[in-house]
């Protein structure tokens, strides 16, 4: 029986951001990339922990995401933390900007992957920062449902 589930390819996460932000808006954009760093990504190859997205003019750019160099391209390789634009919708941009603007919320990438046609995409959502309490309660929380999943496993 085949799935009928879409074929992606996880190459990056940014695990952190569930943890440091409140994740409002979840948002699919595509990468304008070069040739090498498409190469790079196919490889598997790429860290989006400590980027986050701006907004430059009418444009969203993806800011200190890094994707190394490609092996095999030696004097033709890309910058490894260079900016990169993001391909949205004026729309799509027009309201991250203006939410970023009025209500100082912050753009996170949580994804990098290769969608079923080959392309590279990048999830991002619109978030609001934790504060350190908020933060020790979801932990709190998170392992208040991971002991209570083990008593019920266990006294059955």
């Amino acid at each position: 029986m085949a799935s009928t589930a879409p074929k992606t390819k996880l190459i990056a996460e940014n695990r952190r951001a569930r943890y440091d932000y409140f994740l409002e808006d979840h948002i699919e954009a595509g990468i304008q990339l070069l040739g090498t760093e498409i190469k790079a990504l196919r490889d598997g190859r790429a860290n989006i922990a400590e980027s986050y997205v701006s907004p430059e003019g009418r444009e969203m750019v993806l800011i200190n995401a890094d994707i190394p160099p490609y092996k095999q391209a030696n004097r033709f390789n890309h910058e490894p933390r260079r900016h990169r634009k993001l391909l949205l919708h004026r729309k799509q941009i027009d309201k991250l900007i203006g939410a970023v603007q009025r209500d100082g919320r912050t753009i996170v990438p949580l994804r990098l992957y290769l969608n079923e046609a080959g392309k590279a995409k990048l999830e991002i959502a619109l978030a609001k920062g934790k504060k350190t309490h908020d933060k020790r309660e979801a932990s709190a929380e998170r392992d208040w449902q991971r002991d209570k999943a083990r008593l019920l496993r266990d006294k059955g």
